[in-house]
């Protein structure tokens, strides 16, 4: 992808050291089945969870300035947080594996399941595969405090010759993740522009707020004007908004350019993230079996569920022609960590 065409709007973004997961584009597919449920409305996908690093996703785009920095400061060892079933552990691990650096995860104790497939099955079982070490946080809403423990064991390793990396959770760092998303807003204008598609709205996951930031920020920065809604996973409405606010000016200060993003651009939309993180309302689980049955698209409960279930219901509440276009997140691994949710919901 070229980046060249886009230097002004995006500052100093090819400054930023990257480590390269994956190289290539994902594609934008119709959504004909769906499609037809929704007339007028035409409903579109861009397949994110088809990269090809360790079952793909949103985070392997952010995981790789995240390596690009720690690689460029000497770093031998990777250390991160996240819930059980995280997606972003998995991925980190997955890649610090391929490259040959050590690995420490931290999982917390977000989601009250105390299932067995939640806690050895998905993506736990991968974390184990790649070969991480892993540490376990008792906590579930205290991103301060995960990221302090995270720190005293970065010590640790420290004191035993180690040369530790941290990617923090909680707000107050550089967001290096939401570049990623900075920089994929780049390829899908291009993707766009080549297929002649103009888009109405765009519906993406939003829980640390990097993959909607990154989005939204790109998408402005480069003159694009859909409507960008981020789905919240894990906080309330009124939270996120603020974050994904905070976001978007950190992005600008890494940049060292204007944030082109208005108020009014920051759209959260929190209806469906009742009853919390990692749970699921029934017309979420419809929705998760309706893509599968209709596209075999393969959603988890957490994120790209909600997301979806969001997509469609703004979809069917439209008279008016439109074209909408759903951001797939991934998450597959994760459905194996809510098998007996799974089952629940097929067997109703």
């Amino acid at each position: 992808m070229n980046l060249d065409n886009n230097t002004v709007q995006l500052g100093r973004l090819q400054s930023f050291p990257r480590v390269s997961a994956f190289d290539g584009t994902t594609d934008i597919e119709y959504l004909n089945n769906l499609s037809a449920i929704t007339k007028p409305v035409q409903l579109y996908v861009k397949r994110d969870d088809c990269n090809n690093l360790a079952f793909g996703g949103n985070k392997v785009r952010q995981v790789e300035y995240y390596f690009g920095d720690a690689l460029a400061q000497g770093a031998d060892t990777i250390l991160i947080t996240g819930a059980i079933q995280s997606n972003f552990v998995r991925t980190v691990a997955a890649l610090a594996a391929k490259i040959g650096m050590h690995c420490h995860v931290q999982l917390e104790s977000r989601v009250a399941n105390d299932a067995a497939c939640y806690h050895s099955s998905g993506n736990v079982l991968l974390d184990r595969l790649f070969g991480a070490t892993i540490h376990y946080y008792d906590q579930g809403e205290d991103e301060h405090g995960a990221d302090v423990r995270l720190y005293e064991i970065a010590d640790e390793l420290k004191s035993t010759g180690r040369r530790p990396y941290v990617i923090p959770l909680s707000p107050g760092h550089q967001p290096f993740g939401a570049l990623g998303y900075v920089r994929a807003a780049v390829e899908l204008k291009t993707q766009l522009v080549k297929q002649n598609l103009e888009v109405d709205e765009i519906f993406v996951a939003s829980g640390s707020g990097s993959t909607h930031a990154g989005l939204l920020f790109g998408l402005r920065a480069l003159g694009m004007t859909p409507r960008v809604v981020g789905v919240c996973v894990r906080r309330s409405g009124r939270l996120q908004q603020e974050r994904i606010r905070n976001r978007c000016q950190e992005i600008a200060d890494m940049l060292e350019c204007d944030s082109k993003v208005m108020e009014d651009d920051i759209i959260v939309e929190d209806g469906y993230f009742e009853p919390g993180y990692g749970q699921a309302r029934p017309e979420v689980w419809d929705s998760i079996i309706l893509a599968a049955r209709k596209e075999a698209l393969i959603l988890d409960p957490t994120y790209s569920g909600k997301t979806m279930a969001a997509f469609l219901g703004r979809a069917r509440a439209q008279c008016e022609p439109s074209t909408m276009l759903f951001i797939h997140t991934g998450g597959s691994p994760g459905i194996f960590g809510h098998q007996d949710q799974f089952e629940q919901a097929l067997s109703q």
